[in-house]
């Protein structure tokens, strides 16, 4: 006789918070390989985006529109510039602070990272039609909003 364990799912693999943790754990694995695959982090979308999307700005500027720690901030700038996907020059107006503003390779790289996000995407929710993963992504921004608002945390992205 077969072990009834082997056949009967454990009581938890159908609770809604289990199913969320294991997808984001392998949409996380997703995008961060698909990322690596270009050279690239979660962090340096998250601020070509935010810069393209919001024009120069100052690092403290863009950790609050970015969602990025400011103690995570400089080593993100630095990898960025180092690569000449950022330009760091300082603020005219204030000359301890820095502006940082997206070059012409950072919108290029920013492009192979969009393709590479939108190709995750598509792997992560393969088994969806269109219908059901736009369901999906209301769904799940409507948990986020709800919590965000009970919790005073803001509409903050993660890495």
């Amino acid at each position: 006789m077969e072990n009834p364990s082997e056949e009967t799912p454990a009581k938890w693999e159908s609770l809604p918070s289990w199913l969320l943790t294991q997808t984001a754990n392998h949409a996380h694995r997703l995008v961060a390989d698909g990322f690596s695959s270009v050279g690239a982090r979660g962090y340096h979308y998250r601020l070509l985006a935010t810069l393209e999307q919001f024009g120069p700005a100052s690092q403290a500027a863009l950790g609050r529109r970015s969602g990025i720690h400011l103690s995570d901030m400089v080593a993100t700038i630095n990898e960025l510039a180092d690569r000449e996907l950022v330009e760091r020059a300082p603020d005219p107006a204030d000359r301890r602070r820095n502006i940082i503003t997206l070059t012409a390779a950072g919108k290029r790289q920013l492009r192979r990272l969009e393709k590479r996000l939108a190709e995750t995407q598509d792997e992560l929710l393969a088994p969806l039609s269109p219908e059901e993963r736009q369901r999906l992504t209301e769904l799940l921004s409507r948990l986020l909003n709800h919590h965000n608002r009970r919790t005073g945390t803001p509409d903050e992205p993660r890495r």
